[in-house]
């Protein structure tokens, strides 16, 4: 099997991330993942949602879309619909519990950060690279928020990335690119804080059942994956 950027099977796609991408937001990122490029930005603004005021906590919500050039073939932007596709729905609510699960709100105020991915190039993984890229935009706004003396201590508890895994011909892969995906007998994504903690598996057997022991094997390779993201968003948020 021959793999893009002539990888071995437990080997990740080059990644890069660049902090202030977007210099007007709190903080922001590009994400390259292989190909697979997003931009993410957090927004913080003052409130929160009617049902927590008054309680001295603070939110984070996340929104995803997918650029019309993105994927080659031209996909139509959300706002031409009604409502954002189903995908597009699950995906920002992952990455928004994903960032929550790493969030002090005590320490945030009565705030609301507002996490948008917007996907450049889509070549696989694109929701692992969005929740990857937005807690580098959430660790900078946070950072500047403690720069501008307006919280008296960081809200970010913890650090969170996600990869995505899966078997192809039998082999278990880290980092699926589209090829690869598009093919895979299973097909998972993982999410997991830098101690080890997981945040979500999503796990999907395309043709064969996954057994105990192949989910243990692709959590293994995840779990040395992130590892690595963990160490490329300590570099981007110190930037």
């Amino acid at each position: 099997m021959t793999r893009s950027y002539d990888r071995a099977p437990d080997q990740a796609r080059p990644v890069s991330c660049v902090g202030d991408f977007v210099p007007p937001a709190s903080g922001s990122a590009l994400i390259s993942v292989g190909r697979t490029q997003v931009i993410c930005t957090a927004s913080v603004e003052p409130g929160v949602p009617r049902w927590m005021s008054g309680k001295g906590r603070g939110w984070v919500t996340a929104e995803y879309g997918m650029l019309p050039a993105s994927t080659g073939a031209r996909k139509p932007r959300d706002t031409t619909r009604l409502h954002p596709d189903g995908r597009t729905v699950e995906i920002q609510r992952l990455i928004g519990r994903a960032l929550r699960g790493v969030v002090d709100f005590e320490a945030l105020g009565e705030r609301t950060v507002y996490l948008d991915c917007d996907v450049l190039v889509a070549d696989g993984g694109t929701r692992c690279a969005a929740i990857t890229g937005a807690y580098v935009a959430f660790a900078r706004a946070m950072n500047r928020l403690l720069a501008e003396q307006l919280i008296e201590r960081s809200p970010v508890s913890g650090a969170v990335a996600a990869i995505s895994c899966g078997i192809v011909d039998g082999v278990a892969l880290l980092d699926l690119d589209y090829s690869e995906d598009s093919v895979a007998e299973v097909d998972a994504n993982v999410v997991m804080t830098a101690d080890g903690g997981l945040v979500e598996v999503q796990a999907t057997a395309e043709r064969t059942p996954l057994s105990r022991a192949h989910l243990d094997d692709l959590l293994a390779l995840a779990a040395r994956g992130i590892a690595e993201l963990h160490a490329v968003q300590a570099a981007a948020i110190e930037l």
